[in-house]
């Protein structure tokens, strides 16, 4: 449960934000925006002015009231009173725009007659980027019990089993470590579904923005497990999230019945020269765009540039992705993301390549940045396993 010294201390520095940028307060509307600074996922809108912030639920209020330390919550009023909630000062709301869609924008819009909505995704995100002690601690717990499942693999990965049986059995016990399920994501278009287990590299193209898709199910799921069968000799990705408590940590081990072609042998050790630099470099003032292009380099050096984070023409153009309560938060380890890292941003790295006709191969962590660098937060050997 997120504390009331918390949620008070989130509330505070989105406050000196918006006042920063000249605004009168901000309404959030989006589900994890809204837990983030309350602590309750009810269907609500919160509302966080200069001073005092305000929850309005829809429902549950019952359960808004036992779960989150804010003083204000109230039902969420009719819209003919909604409007006296606002002081004829407050002109200028923040409202993300990333997330919100344009019907809500217009009907706020409405409700609110002239005053004059701002988007603050950008200042959402950067706020949401660094976490705080707290917030390290529930990844730490995440990661911990995501490396127990991953840890269990080598009972039950056996020759014969489809995709789909392997990703059933790793689910379930996922499940039954308490896996929440939801994998949050920010972008338009993307949904995910705890994970994939692959074999012999999918195909690994689709729709994700990711470095590995899986064929999946059908056209309308074609990500994460088929019911292609596992053989002998070939890398088998499992790339699975943790979800507990709400946060988000993102990690992938190879396993191979038999032994491995030299070719993705050479390729996963490449990825792990890559994950290390990577991971020393984590520190306060790095430059994401930098780090990326860091990378790059060494696939390059390493002939496995047209292979890295996806098939050839078919690449992601990130090597690593923050995580927190939605998979893809800020920072990105991309070219064009030319920010600072921040002490407490928390990222995955996941240097993957794919080898046309030969599988996937690769590795991820999930990692905090410090001033010493990354701080795994995934403590699980990296090593292949071969069974």
């Amino acid at each position: 449960m997120i504390t009331a010294s918390e949620a008070k201390q989130r509330i505070t520095n989105m406050q000196a934000m918006l006042k920063d940028k000249g605004l009168d307060g901000a309404l959030f509307i989006f589900p994890i925006d809204v837990y983030y600074f309350s602590g309750t996922r009810q269907n609500s809108t919160l509302w966080i002015p200069a001073e005092g912030p305000a929850l309005l639920v829809r429902k549950s209020l019952a359960r808004a009231r036992e779960e989150s330390a804010l003083a204000d919550i109230r039902p969420f009023p009719s819209s003919k009173d909604f409007p006296s909630l606002f002081d004829e000062r407050v002109q200028k709301i923040g409202f993300t725009f990333d997330v919100a869609p344009v019907q809500q924008l217009n009907y706020y819009g409405k409700l609110l007659g002239k005053r004059e909505f701002v988007d603050i995704s950008p200042l959402n995100r950067e706020l949401r980027s660094v976490k705080s002690a707290f917030e390290l601690e529930q990844l730490r717990l995440s990661g911990s019990k995501l490396c127990s499942v991953f840890s269990q693999v080598p009972q039950f990965l056996r020759t014969g089993m489809r995709e789909i049986d392997l990703a059933a059995e790793f689910e379930y016990r996922l499940r039954k470590a308490g896996n929440e399920g939801f994998v949050r994501m920010r972008a338009y278009n993307q949904e995910l579904f705890m994970g994939l287990a692959v074999s012999a590299g999918g195909p690994s193209y689709g729709f994700f923005d990711g470095a590995v898709t899986g064929r999946g199910l059908s056209n309308a799921s074609p990500h994460g497990a088929s019911t292609e069968v596992i053989a002998d000799n070939v890398p088998v990705l499992l790339d699975y999230t943790g979800v507990f408590n709400g946060y988000i940590t993102d990690m992938s081990r190879i396993f191979v019945l038999g032994s491995l072609d030299p070719e993705l042998h050479r390729a996963f050790i490449v990825a792990q020269e890559i994950q290390d630099t990577l991971q020393r470099t984590l520190k306060p003032g790095a430059i994401c765009e930098e780090l990326f292009f860091m990378a790059a380099n060494m696939a390059e050096q390493a002939g496995l540039g047209k292979n890295f984070m996806g098939m050839p023409g078919e690449q992601a153009r990130f090597v690593g992705h923050g995580v927190g309560l939605e998979l893809d938060e800020f920072p990105v380890i991309a070219q064009g993301f030319k920010v600072p890292l921040q002490s407490g941003q928390t990222i995955a790295i996941e240097p993957k390549f794919v080898i046309p006709g030969k599988g996937v191969i690769g590795i991820e962590n999930t990692f905090s940045v410090t001033v010493n660098g990354g701080d795994k937060l995934t403590d699980l050997a990296d090593d292949i396993v071969f069974l």
